[in-house]
């Protein structure tokens, strides 16, 4: 689908017409799940928020401004989707645990629990990367990737974005994003796959 057809099937669901939606839906929808489950990497949210995902496109398609790249627009929007569930899904399961204790959970416990959330998730990811790295099939190779490299590798070979719409996508330099696509085909290479 190109950018012509996009905007037209937009225009349509503007005016009330699902056949619009049916046509990005239908173009699109795989892209869209793989931006998803980049982020949230489990397969039943990933068809929730997917589920959703076109759910707010449909609600939201006055929003769109035309001639801005419409694969950039439908990345980004995922992928905030995606982040908002999973800083949503952490609170309320944090609250949760927190009340089963007995305590209340302050905003303050809250952002220390997150912060240290990741940087135990840190620790993990360099231990991955020093592991003696054999035969691998291609999901363990992706595997060994941090969060961001495998994002950025797969906006890249399989939503074909330019290293710019990932830049704009992912909300950092474009010199960050190729620095980290560069270090994690690196990585790839060392697992035997170009």
């Amino acid at each position: 689908m190109d950018e012509r057809q996009f905007e037209k099937a937009v225009a349509r669901m503007v005016q009330g017409d699902k056949s619009g939606l049916k046509e990005i839906y239908e173009n699109y929808a795989g892209y869209i799940y793989r931006i998803i489950y980049e982020v949230l990497r489990n397969k039943e949210n990933t068809e929730d928020v997917t589920s959703e995902f076109f759910i707010r496109l449909w609600n939201k398609a006055d929003q769109f401004k035309p001639g801005g790249g419409h694969k950039g627009y439908l990345a980004v929007m995922a992928r905030n989707m995606a982040i908002d569930f999973l800083r949503k899904y952490r609170r309320e399961e944090l609250t949760s645990l927190l009340q089963d204790l007995g305590t209340d959970p302050s905003e303050e416990d809250i952002h220390q629990n997150t912060y240290q959330e990741k940087e135990v998730s840190r620790g993990r990811e360099s231990e991955v990367e020093q592991e003696v790295l054999g035969d691998m099939t291609v999901k363990e190779a992706l595997e060994t990737l941090k969060p961001a490299e495998r994002q950025i590798v797969s906006l890249k070979v399989l939503g074909e974005l330019t290293f710019k719409e990932i830049a704009q996508c992912m909300q950092i330099p474009m010199g960050t994003v190729t620095w980290k696509y560069q270090n994690a085909i690196k990585k790839l290479r060392r697992c035997g796959y170009e």
